[in-house]
């Protein structure tokens, strides 16, 4: 078992993150999705990383787990759609700033960097804003926030805005609803898994707010096409064919805006991570953050990931 730490990343803001892997290896740093924790990335999923060689940093970005959590509430809807925002309200380069906050509490110059959804949009600004921290980067069904890009389904909206959960039981349920409709539906559901992140979430953390300042700050950013530009660590996007929250045209507006950069579509894969994909998107984080490295990390026999079987 990992164990949690905290690491004050200036500015008022504290992250909870866990390290994975021997320390002295190569670090690469998983950035969580919309509302998600830390264990959204699993553990077997990690260890697969660690075995190539990578010390893996996990963690929960602000507003989620048991990282800081802001103080105000936050926006409706109709101010998110309309774009009014608060003064406190934060965006995706504060979020970028407190992963550079969480490199510097760890020691580390720079490091590979792996996004999912909001993450990968977290992953993207940081790379943009600050390419000598960023080693190499994976952006996992995630997209740009241009206009009509990368937009979820009509259905997906409905079921996003429901009402919340009171309770851990309450939780399970509307997230294997909601998995239901937008995890990869060319693999099988990984229900027990479900049930399990849910019930440590909750424990963690059952508050709901944080997802929608999250969301409000997604908003606050809009469109970021052309500061992907100014990205130069080799990155590698991964979409899915089939994902109901971020439209696969999110992916190929990902890769069309940040130079040199190649698009990897997964067949069946949605907004999730599937348990029969990860072999594959293991294998492409990897490739990419050799393909960064001097010397390489020394070779695997085998790269099928065969502890997540």
């Amino acid at each position: 078992m990992t164990s949690e730490r905290f690491a004050d990343v200036g500015r008022g803001i504290t992250l909870c993150y866990e390290r994975i892997g021997d320390p002295a290896g190569e670090p690469i740093l998983l950035v969580a999705g919309l509302g998600q924790q830390l264990h959204a990335w699993p553990d077997e999923f990690c260890a697969d990383l660690a075995e190539r060689g990578y010390a893996v940093v996990r963690f929960d970005n602000r507003d989620a787990g048991r990282s800081t959590h802001m103080p105000y509430r936050p926006p409706n809807s109709m101010a998110m759609f309309l774009k009014r925002f608060g003064p406190h309200q934060y965006h995706l380069g504060d979020m970028a700033r407190d992963v550079m906050g969480l490199l510097d509490a760890l020691g580390l110059d720079s490091a590979h960097v792996a996004g999912m959804s909001m993450g990968g949009m977290i992953a993207q600004t940081l790379a943009a804003h600050a390419p000598w921290r960023v080693r190499s980067l994976a952006s996992i069904m995630s997209t740009t926030g241009a206009p009509k890009i990368g937009r979820p389904a009509m259905s997906t909206w409905l079921r996003m805005f429901g009402q919340a959960p009171n309770t851990c039981g309450e939780a399970i349920d509307r997230e294997l609803t909601m998995y239901r409709h937008i995890g990869s539906h060319g693999f099988p559901l990984d229900e027990r898994w479900i049930r399990e992140y849910v019930g440590r979430a909750w424990e963690r953390d059952p508050a709901p707010a944080g997802a929608d300042r999250q969301l409000a700050a997604i908003f606050a950013s809009g469109d970021r096409s052309r500061e992907l530009a100014a990205i130069t660590a080799p990155t590698v996007v991964i979409h899915g064919d089939r994902d109901l929250m971020v439209h696969p045209t999110g992916g190929t507006a990902t890769a069309s805006a940040i130079p040199g950069s190649r698009l990897e579509t997964i067949t069946g894969m949605g907004h999730d991570l599937p348990r029969g994909a990860w072999p594959r998107i293991v294998d492409l984080i990897d490739a990419n953050a050799r393909s960064a490295l001097t010397p390489p990390l020394p070779e695997q026999e085998s790269t099928d990931a065969e502890a997540t079987a």
